[in-house]
């Protein structure tokens, strides 16, 4: 959080430059004016943002995926979560990739936050929303997208944080947001899944 009185560590940018864009990773270099006036390159990704369900079965259980994930060469264990379409709002994002991915609905939903998950070098911003009241269905996954859901305790989730079998970020700022929560430090305020419109 940027205060008043902080110029002594913001850096300014003086010109940026595209390196680089994929379907949707946008690659970009800046030249910025440090506080101490030297010149200075910065290489960061530009990302359209992302959500992150914490889907919570009615006997407590937490709804996961199984995926494997090519930058770290092997399956990981992660909550559901899914990149937000251009102008589509996060909340339309997170009931879709839900279902989508895992085939389950929602009754209730509350936004718990926003999580920035690699500062140093992305824009990215993943939206945490908590969904209850769980109904399932079918997953319609997107061609070529391979994942398996199970189903964990919190304790289950918590001794595999512990050992370092989960290590993706989301997910870990996921199970701290469910204890603390659950805790009654952190409250969540709930909302019903809007209604569908009758054709």
């Amino acid at each position: 959080m940027t205060k008043d009185g902080d110029d002594h560590l913001i850096e300014r940018t003086v010109a940026t430059e595209q390196v680089w864009r994929g379907h949707f990773l946008d690659v970009r270099r800046a030249s910025i004016a440090l506080p101490d006036g030297q010149i200075a390159n910065r290489e960061y990704i530009v990302h359209p943002g992302a959500v992150m369900m914490v889907p919570v079965l009615d006997d407590g259980r937490l709804v996961m995926e199984r995926q494997y994930r090519l930058p770290m060469e092997r399956v990981m264990l992660e909550f559901p979560a899914g990149k937000i379409d251009p102008g589509e709002d996060p909340f339309d994002c997170a009931r879709r990739e839900l279902a989508e991915e895992t085939g389950y609905s929602a009754r209730e939903w509350a936004r718990a936050g926003v999580l920035h998950n690699a500062i140093a070098y992305s824009t990215e911003g993943i939206e945490i929303w908590f969904a209850r009241g769980l109904r399932p269905g079918a997953a319609r996954l997107d061609a070529g997208e391979f994942l398996e859901i199970v189903l964990h305790t919190e304790t289950e989730i918590d001794g595999m944080c512990a050992r370092g079998d989960i290590t993706d970020a989301k997910t870990l700022i996921g199970l701290l947001w469910l204890q603390k929560w659950r805790s009654g430090q952190w409250p969540l305020t709930w909302q019903p899944a809007p209604q569908r419109q009758s054709a």
